[in-house]
């Protein structure tokens, strides 16, 4: 009897959990019906190995509720590594401009790095549920790069966050 009642909460636990959750149309109530938009981006084409790359965004949400940064970061040998969220705080959820930051360094020292091509996919998702459309950025590393700059006075100099990824060597190479 007692195995037949827990079965029961925990069903009805779900039920519960899904119904709270609410659909799309239920989250447009709460937050509105506008996707966030990236409306201008930069990120230099070239970085020294150990250095940090930093992903620059101008983005704006209408209805003010920019939840999260979505990146997928995609290496040579390695594929696109597991999805990075990072959180929008409060204040930037209606108008964001600084810059995400992706750290090249790893425990598995930096060589491995010289002469790679990594790309970054970045959306912004929003409390309803909408993202952004896509935008895809590319970096070479190399020791003796000529990194570029963002334009002058489009972004802030404000780092918004980390885009957690940890770099590896592929399988089978020698470090």
């Amino acid at each position: 009897m007692m195995r037949k009642f827990l079965s029961f909460v925990v069903i009805l636990s779900g039920v519960t959990a899904c119904a709270h959750m609410g659909g799309l149309e239920e989250k447009e109530k709460l937050y509105g019906k506008n996707p966030p938009v990236i409306r201008q981006f930069f990120a230099s084409d070239q970085l020294r190995p150990g250095d940090q790359w930093k992903i620059y965004l101008l983005a704006s949400d209408p209805d003010g509720d920019m939840e999260t940064l979505i990146a997928v970061v995609d290496q040579p040998g390695m594929g696109s590594y597991p999805v990075s969220t990072t959180k929008i705080q409060g204040e930037e959820a209606k108008e964001l401009s600084g810059y995400f930051f992706l750290n090249t360094r790893s425990p598995f020292g930096t060589a491995f790095l010289e002469n790679q091509e990594l790309s970054v996919s970045i959306q912004i998702k929003d409390k309803a549920g909408h993202t952004s459309k896509a935008v895809i950025m590319a970096v070479l590393i190399k020791s003796s790069p000529s990194p570029k700059s963002p334009p002058a006075g489009v972004f802030q100099e404000k780092a918004l966050g980390p885009i957690m990824v940890f770099l590896r060597p592929p399988s089978g190479q020698t470090l």
